[in-house]
């Protein structure tokens, strides 16, 4: 039965890079169960997904790890960052990671995260834009000395004023409480966006808007293209706005 199952598997197998012993396929328990009759061996699906088991195959999702782009300076920017990172930490000055979540439509629509409950809370079952009461824009504020996290929901576009003005209110409601005596400001974000290292507004709304009225000293360190995803804010606040945002 092991070696059928092998048979039929050799052109739908593949297996981990890392060498960790994994393998895996993309056909189903059910096919491979009509596969095994066709060739006279009587098998239920659930036996079909037991052996594969014994066989170190098993049931998984795609993981996005591929990076498109590799810069050949995209390591010694990450040292830059890591160097300026501990530069603020050593001196306690605030460190924030930016960034803007895509755009959710408020209302009773359904979205991937959990909730303990004693009931099942029913939402439309269609996602349509005319039945929501507007669209929300998040804007993620990380605070890296902290552990601490801000969301900033906007209700047009995502621009370089919206992730300015926001990280104002931030500084506004918490930042100054937090940091009283703070002269400058660490802001960490990706290369894209609104905040990324292209749009000029984004430096000059900081400029107007932040350093020249409150006498605050702002460094931004931009992560390489198609590194997004080592931005802290990424996985240390929207991760868990996504698991329990249902």
């Amino acid at each position: 039965m092991v070696k059928l199952l092998e048979e039929l598997m050799e052109g739908d197998t593949a297996g981990d890079p890392m060498g960790k012993g994994k393998i895996w396929t993309r056909r189903s328990t059910r096919t491979l169960k009509k596969e095994c009759g066709d060739r006279g061996v009587s098998v239920c699906a659930t036996t079909v997904s037991k052996l594969l088991k014994d066989m170190d195959y098993s049931l998984r999702v795609n993981r996005k790890t591929i990076a498109e782009t590799r810069h050949p300076d995209r390591n010694r920017q990450f040292e830059i960052i890591n160097e300026t990172k501990k530069y603020f930490e050593d001196s306690g000055q605030p460190i924030i990671s930016v960034d803007s979540k895509k755009k959710e439509l408020i209302g009773n629509f359904r979205n991937e995260g959990k909730a303990w409950t004693k009931i099942v809370n029913e939402v439309l079952a269609h996602d349509f834009r005319s039945q929501a009461i507007g669209v929300g824009c998040p804007f993620g504020i990380y605070e890296l000395l902290t552990n601490l996290g801000t969301v900033i929901v906007g209700t047009s576009y995502d621009t370089p004023e919206f992730a300015v003005e926001s990280i104002k209110i931030w500084l506004d409601e918490f930042g100054w409480k937090r940091y009283p005596c703070a002269k400058e400001l660490l802001i960490l974000c990706d290369a894209g966006g609104s905040n990324g290292f292209r749009p000029r507004l984004w430096k000059y709304a900081l400029y107007q808007n932040i350093c020249k009225v409150y006498g605050l000293s702002i460094r931004i360190c931009h992560y390489p293209s198609g590194a997004s995803k080592w931005n802290p804010v990424e996985h240390r606040l929207f991760s868990f706005i996504s698991k329990n945002w249902g």
